[in-house]
């Protein structure tokens, strides 16, 4: 199936084959119905992924199919970008990366940069069924949006890097959720990714590649070394496929 989405303002293509639609992304979202039926309160899955993954096509692409099949129920999508310190905190603090002194703001992304005892709050209140507000991330101000959307559905699906990282802290929201997902993929496909997704933002090569090595890198390694396993594991293929790493 081929389909686009706004990932973000950007349009971003996708394709989909039948065999991932019918053999793992229906499964899962039937699988989330089924818990939803069997709890009779809202369901809380959390999917963690390094960047670059693809993690927004394919929620996007999951909240289409729960929305447009028989017998699913629409999921609604939400993600911890909104979550971002403000810029004028990240410009006026630092963290100590190897030894070195490095100002936040030119680690924005890496996990030091987001208000997790902010976030922890705001996924309790999710987790407990309460119909609540959530933040959003602004492109323009850089900055988050706060009270952007309302979470007042029965399936939640949260997306981040970090959701499953075994740091303290970061290790307690994954009791929160009722089912864990995991994406992972190939390091050097992912590195790829990641400069053709800086240039496609108006950045030219050199910089888009300097960007990616010295801070997307450094945060898909975080992901793809600290982070527990999930109750579903997925690993994205060069050919842009999915395939499920043990059950489903």
């Amino acid at each position: 199936m081929n389909i686009t989405f706004d990932i973000n303002g950007i349009e971003v293509k996708a394709t989909y084959s039948e065999d991932n639609i019918d053999n793992i992304f229906i499964p899962l979202l039937q699988k989330m119905k089924d818990m939803y039926d069997q709890k009779g309160k809202r369901v809380l899955v959390m999917l963690a992924a390094p960047p670059g993954c693809g993690k927004s096509t394919l929620l996007s692409f999951l909240k289409y199919l729960s929305e447009n099949t028989d017998g699913l129920t629409p999921v609604t999508v939400i993600g911890m970008d909104g979550f971002h310190r403000y810029q004028d905190y990240l410009k006026t603090h630092s963290i100590i990366r190897d030894g070195h002194k490095i100002p936040m703001i030119d680690v924005k992304g890496a996990p030091e940069t987001f208000d997790l005892d902010k976030l922890l709050d705001k996924v309790k209140h999710v987790a407990d069924g309460d119909r609540c507000t959530w933040p959003d991330y602004n492109r323009m101000t850089h900055n988050p949006q706060e009270d952007a959307t309302i979470v007042d559905s029965n399936i939640v699906i949260l997306e981040g890097n970090y959701l499953l990282l075994k740091d303290e802290g970061w290790n307690r929201l994954k009791d929160y959720a009722d089912m864990t997902i995991s994406i992972t993929a190939d390091t050097d496909m992912l590195h790829a990714r990641l400069i053709d997704r800086k240039i496609m933002s108006g950045k030219g090569r050199s910089e888009a590649e300097h960007f990616v090595d010295y801070s997307d890198m450094y945060n898909v390694r975080t992901v793809l070394d600290r982070s527990s396993d999930a109750d579903v594991m997925l690993k994205v293929l060069e050919d842009g496929s999915y395939k499920c790493v043990g059950n489903l």
